[in-house]
């Protein structure tokens, strides 16, 4: 008899358990959306010029425009000497960390490039850090780090 009930107790005790009362508190919160796209930056790095722009677009197509214009205008300050005439493209990646300090990353040419213009990816790297000061990209209100990939045109007569 003592068993008996003991055994109905238990079962009692059991059932009860708070994880399986459908009221519990932890089914009740609600579902919080936590999915991350890790590929975006709520903002683009930005230099100061660009800084006073608020839409997320403007902010990109302004840092967009005065990197290329930045790193074009250190370019045509050197001089090249080549033998034939070039018209290509170089991909150059950049990488820019959550303080906004720039990083050449690897340059992308063709082998054209490479044999003409040998040192064309020191100056490149010279040109970065030549750059003015840049705004690190911004992920939910925290500078991030970010890679850019920079496509260079490269055109030289003989």
């Amino acid at each position: 008899m003592f068993l008996r009930v003991f055994f109905v107790f238990f079962i009692l005790i059991f059932c009860s358990a708070c994880d399986y009362f459908p009221l519990s508190k932890k089914q009740q919160l609600l579902d919080l959306d936590t999915i991350i796209n890790f590929n975006e930056v709520d903002f683009s790095p930005s230099f100061a010029m660009c800084d006073s722009l608020v839409e997320k677009e403007a902010k990109s197509t302004c840092f967009r425009t005065n990197i290329h214009q930045k790193i074009g205008e250190e370019l045509q300050k050197q001089v090249f000497t080549i033998k034939d005439s070039i018209d290509e493209i170089v991909t150059v990646h950049l990488l820019i960390d959550n303080k906004g300090d720039v990083k050449l990353e690897q340059m992308e040419a063709s082998e054209i490039i490479k044999e003409q213009l040998p040192s064309l990816d020191s100056l490149l790297a010279i040109s970065v850090q030549n750059l003015p000061k840049i705004y690190p990209a911004i992920k939910r209100g925290i500078p991030v780090k970010t890679k850019y990939i920079l496509p260079i045109r490269i055109q030289l007569k003989e």
